[in-house]
């Protein structure tokens, strides 16, 4: 259950702590400095105290820090029991369903960081997915040990912020979320188009492609709610299914049989996770056009 700063500026050490002993995974420490600079003004306060801490820290401080994370998608790890923020990070970008070609290549990719680093491959999971953090895997690995130990804890410090989003209530918000969204425009009509059934799904190369949401539009030719918000939207290729075929006919326009457009895949990448990335489609029974709004 999140936690009211107020509440924290005014409890105990011992309570502060323990309230956000893992916002850093099993590091404890990052909160017993913070403890000592309450009262803060706002999350954003909290979290660069917090931040702070870690920057400040020696070397080997740092390099505990790195290595109390566990290895993305190893099942040894996972059956001795993760900690609940890290079990639910790597479940949501769906970790713990791996095929046996992606778990090989995790496999891979965690065995060659290792034995180059000697310390776990860390990313804030909650911003990709599981193909955008294989490429990132690749793309780390040919770095030197001084540069990962940068990048592991600027990683460090995103999942941070997004534990400390989850717990904390505060007049403030860090910018943590980002937004995908859509709309329809029936240019044949001229007006929005309501009624059509639109489904996101995430695509994947070694896996099984997954659906991430499905939605109708209303009268504005919109979703109620973003296909995705309040939360970032992973880097990686999605495809949205637009169904107009069903939406001309009900409306009596007339058609081939069958209909020359009935369902519109339309496919784009997600590259900047805290953005808001819009992604229309402008259609008549016979054409189509899309672009990148925001």
């Amino acid at each position: 259950m999140p936690r009211q700063l107020s509440e924290l500026n005014h409890c105990s050490k011992d309570d502060f702590v323990a309230a956000l002993a893992n916002i850093f995974e099993h590091s404890p420490w990052v909160a017993e400095a913070a403890a000592a600079l309450r009262p803060f003004t706002g999350i954003a306060a909290l979290f660069a105290a917090m931040t702070a801490a870690v920057d400040s820290a020696p070397d080997e401080a740092q390099l505990k820090l790195i290595k109390a994370h566990p290895d993305l998608a190893n099942k040894t790890q996972r059956a001795a029991g993760l900690t609940a923020e890290s079990g639910a990070e790597q479940d949501s970008v769906g970790l713990d369903r791996l095929s046996d070609a992606e778990y090989e290549a995790f496999e891979r990719a965690n065995t060659a960081y290792r034995t180059k680093f000697d310390f776990p491959y860390i990313v804030c999971v909650r911003r990709h997915t599981r193909d955008s953090i294989l490429r990132d895997f690749a793309r780390r690995l040919p770095n030197d040990a001084k540069a990962e130990i940068r990048t592991s804890i600027a990683e460090i410090c995103r999942i941070a912020a997004l534990r400390l989003d989850q717990s904390i209530v505060s007049d403030d918000r860090l910018p943590v979320h980002g937004r995908l969204s859509t709309h329809v425009l029936d240019t044949h009509a001229g007006r929005p188009a309501a009624g059509i059934s639109i489904e996101l799904t995430e695509l994947s190369d070694l896996g099984q492609s997954r659906v991430v949401a499905r939605a109708t539009t209303n009268s504005d030719g919109r979703t109620d709610q973003p296909l995705i918000g309040g939360r970032p939207v992973p880097i990686g290729r999605y495809e949205l299914m637009f169904s107009v075929g069903d939406y001309f006919a009900g409306r009596g326009v007339p058609m081939s049989d069958p209909p020359f457009l009935d369902r519109i895949p339309l496919r784009f990448s997600v590259s900047e996770p805290e953005g808001h990335l819009h992604v229309p489609l402008l259609v008549t029974p016979w054409s189509y056009a899309t672009y990148r709004g925001s």
